[in-house]
């Protein structure tokens, strides 16, 4: 009876790798959105 707690552990695995990838592609698009915004309000030099 050790194959179906292998299995769970293994899901759980899984689960957590893909919750961590998951967590990394929405900090990044936090990162960007937040870089977007700061380039946005940042003053605009005008040359000439």
């Amino acid at each position: 009876m050790t194959l179906p707690e292998n299995n769970d552990a293994e899901r759980r695995r899984i689960q957590k790798g893909r919750n961590i990838a998951l967590g990394l592609v929405l900090l990044g698009f936090v990162v960007l959105f937040y870089f977007l915004t700061f380039v946005k309000m940042a003053p605009q030099g005008n040359a000439g």
